[in-house]
């Protein structure tokens, strides 16, 4: 089941309302997560509930208040419950007109981006895969968020995009195995990953190497990037060629399609290379893996630099138009980009309202059943 925002924002003020209003926003926080708890007929692990908190408060009124009118718990709103309990603990921030059960399964992944092992967890409350924030300095938000594998999130940590390709340049020359239990291979996607979620100056994102394919619903913040992925992914679906050549009628002016084909003529063999293969995860790795080519990169970096970042993105949406692409695009100004992501305050609940005694949410009479 999912809350749309609507809905969301309604429970949130039903909650609020039952909530005692001397509580601060981290304990009400822990009060909708009780109250969540029992909506669903749930109760977090024993050792949450044996001291008094507003996480235990919240339980038992919502007990109080549902009943046996609950709703059926499947294993992403187990997920969804897991992960807020987890970053409540930790006093991280989560935004939750978004983030709701069906987005965790949105960006579920049957293999880790980062090691490309299956993931164990996917189809369970617990297990090998987990839910990662891409951006360390920010909460658990729309956009922020990807599956992967424990061993990839517990290596990648804290650490960003020059701190990976750093670990990937060590990985090499390293013959024990890698830093952290990557490879420089797997370093290297992970700075990827990062720099999908990092603004960059223009030229400095048309040099990067797509060595990994933007994982679903995951924020794009360099127009060149998204771009890449798109051009990507043709070759991952029948009719590319139709698509491509269409694509090529859309570019301005004959020194820009000249550039463009010759960074595809690089580009195709190498995919061509590893070999038709009906699994969709080896297709999308053998498109991965031929961003390794150097002859393939440069081609790419005189396509894309006749370019300016506006004029990527006016592409990218015309090409949208001609439903040439299979995927959503959304795009966001500055300040939507971001939004809930808490950036001020690193990802962590902010402390104005940590300290902060009323309610953030007008208060209602009444509550929705």
């Amino acid at each position: 089941m999912s809350i749309a925002p609507s809905a969301a924002r309604r429970h949130l003020r039903a909650v609020t309302d039952l909530a005692p209003p001397e509580l601060t926003a981290e304990q009400r926080i822990g009060f909708e997560l009780g109250w969540d708890y029992a909506h669903y007929r749930l109760v977090p692990a024993a050792a949450h509930l044996e001291e008094p908190s507003s996480l235990r408060d919240g339980l038992a009124a919502g007990q109080a208040v549902f009943g046996a009118r609950t709703l059926a718990a499947n294993r992403w709103v187990r997920k969804w419950l897991q992960l807020r309990l987890n970053a409540w603990l930790r006093g991280r921030s989560v935004e939750l007109l978004q983030v709701t059960p069906n987005y965790l399964q949105q960006i579920e992944a049957s293999h880790c981006p980062i090691t490309r092992q299956p993931l164990s967890g996917a189809n369970a409350d617990a297990g090998d895969a987990s839910i990662d924030r891409v951006r360390n300095d920010a909460g658990y938000a729309a956009g922020n968020l990807v599956m992967m594998s424990a061993l990839a999130n517990r290596a990648k940590g804290a650490h960003g995009r020059q701190q990976a390709l750093q670990f990937a340049r060590c990985s090499a020359a390293d013959a024990t195995g890698g830093v952290g239990g990557l490879s420089a291979a797997q370093w290297e996607r992970v700075a990827v990953l990062c720099s999908f979620v990092e603004a960059l100056p223009h030229d400095e994102a048309c040099a990067i190497p797509l060595v990994l394919l933007p994982p679903n619903r995951l924020r794009l913040f360099n127009p060149v990037q998204a771009l890449q992925a798109f051009v990507s992914r043709q070759l991952l679906a029948a009719g590319w060629s139709a698509r491509v050549s269409r694509f090529e009628a859309l570019l301005v002016g004959k020194p820009l399609r000249r550039a463009f084909q010759s960074f595809f003529y690089a580009f195709l063999p190498r995919v061509l290379e590893a070999g038709r293969n009906a699994d969709p995860m080896y297709a999308r790795w053998a498109v991965e893996d031929a961003w390794r080519n150097p002859l393939v990169l440069r081609r790419w970096i005189e396509f894309a630099g006749q370019l300016d970042a506006a004029q990527c993105q006016r592409l990218l949406l015309r090409a949208h138009a001609k439903r040439l692409g299979s995927q959503r695009i959304d795009t966001f100004d500055e300040a939507q980009s971001t939004e809930g992501w808490n950036l001020a305050s690193r990802g962590y609940v902010p402390p104005s309202l940590r300290d902060a005694g009323a309610p953030p949410w007008p208060r209602q009479q009444s509550l929705p059943l």
